[in-house]
């Protein structure tokens, strides 16, 4: 690939903002990495808290992690093979359920991990004072979960921004998200421009996980 050092810019910056395959592919990863995000907390918190409560066969407790755990071109055709057997078109509505499901399971193992830490106790006193358990369940388990809610929300929104090989196999033509314009412009060489786009992406991605970390031990700090 041709490229040639000439020194530190923030020309390029500004150039990337006046691309519009960039910023399209930009708007459609937004979409779904909060879409995705949204689900995964739901999905992943009351699959963490009921196989933390209700299962104890430690197979189906691992079977819960397992997209997050298999490898992506595994997922990735696996998806690709579901929707063509349901007839589902392909689009950002299939890229945002291909990237919940493995979302999902991500948020499970870290509010999992959150679980291990809360005392018990904290609902049963809820529930002795008289309240539902629906009320027990806003008011004492969320609120003790919330570190690490946040912290899988985070992960899943951090995942589901840079995540190429789902997206590339389960997506349509019309509608590409940021790694696959990234993909397609570095066929044709590394320019300064998609240098600029890596190091917002890298920049943003190290935020993120980094806050993840912080909130994950100031949760685990305050069992």
């Amino acid at each position: 690939l041709p490229f040639k050092w000439t020194g530190f810019s923030t020309q390029w910056y500004g150039v990337l903002l006046e691309n519009e395959e960039v910023l399209t592919g930009l708007v459609n990863t937004l979409i779904v990495a909060f879409g995705s995000t949204i689900l995964s907390v739901i999905l992943g918190t009351l699959l963490a808290i009921g196989v933390h409560r209700h299962v104890r066969n430690r197979f189906l407790d691992a079977l819960s992690l397992g997209p997050a755990i298999a490898p992506d071109i595994i997922m990735a055709i696996g998806l690709l093979a579901l929707y063509s057997t349901i007839g589902l078109t392909l689009g950002l509505h299939s890229v945002l359920l291909s990237h919940v499901v493995f979302g999902t399971a991500f948020v499970a193992a870290v509010v999992k991990a959150r679980l291990n830490h809360m005392d018990p106790s904290l609902e049963e006193a809820s529930e002795d004072l008289g309240a539902t358990k629906v009320e027990t369940f806003f008011r004492i388990t969320i609120p003790g979960l919330m570190p690490g809610i946040v912290a899988g929300a985070l992960l899943a929104f951090t995942l589901s921004l840079d995540e190429f090989v789902i997206a590339f196999f389960t997506n349509g033509p019309a509608t590409p998200t940021l790694p696959i314009v990234i993909y397609s412009m570095v066929r044709f060489g590394v320019t300064p421009e998609l240098n600029a786009l890596a190091a917002i992406l890298l920049l943003i991605t190290f935020t993120v996980i980094l806050s993840a970390q912080r909130l994950t031990r100031l949760g685990e700090d305050e069992a």
